[in-house]
């Protein structure tokens, strides 16, 4: 036995599956707080956005033609005034995906001369729509274009 208690076999055997059982629990550790910071009611990173950074409101579109179904492409539009009597202005202009959905971020939560008015367009059709921040910080608009 003493041969055995001298050899540095063993011992290194012994050390390294209580490394492989820790380096296993650290992984899995790993994943599972990996896969509970995910939050399935996040907006998905592939739906187009732009931001104003004026401020914490949002505006959701979701634009479909006369057959409902989604238009790609499709440019919304908007201006934020701004400022001493509102004579700064920001121009917004996004396209929507394949889906028909895009996003507009950083939007303020207070207008001196409300409401918000977004023109969508596609070719020959438009369609405009308003929002008053103050009342609906986070409105979702679903719009037809087309006859």
């Amino acid at each position: 036995m003493s041969a055995s208690r001298n050899s540095p076999v063993p011992e290194l055997a012994a050390c390294t599956v209580a490394n492989r059982r820790i380096v296993l629990w650290v992984l899995a550790a790993i994943l599972l707080c990996g896969a509970s910071a995910q939050s399935p009611s996040a907006t998905p990173a592939d739906v187009p956005s732009v931001s104003a950074s004026m401020g914490p409101c949002t505006a959701d579109f979701i634009v479909n033609d006369a057959a409902n179904k989604p238009v790609f492409d499709a440019k919304i539009h908007t201006i934020v005034k701004y400022g001493f009597m509102s004579k700064r202005d920001t121009e917004l202009e996004i396209g929507t995906d394949s889906s028909g959905r895009a996003r507009i971020e950083g939007l303020p939560d207070k207008l001196k001369k409300p409401p918000m008015e977004f023109t969508i367009s596609k070719g020959d059709a438009n369609q405009s729509v308003t929002n008053d921040p103050a009342a609906n910080c986070h409105p979702t608009f679903t719009v037809t274009l087309g006859k």
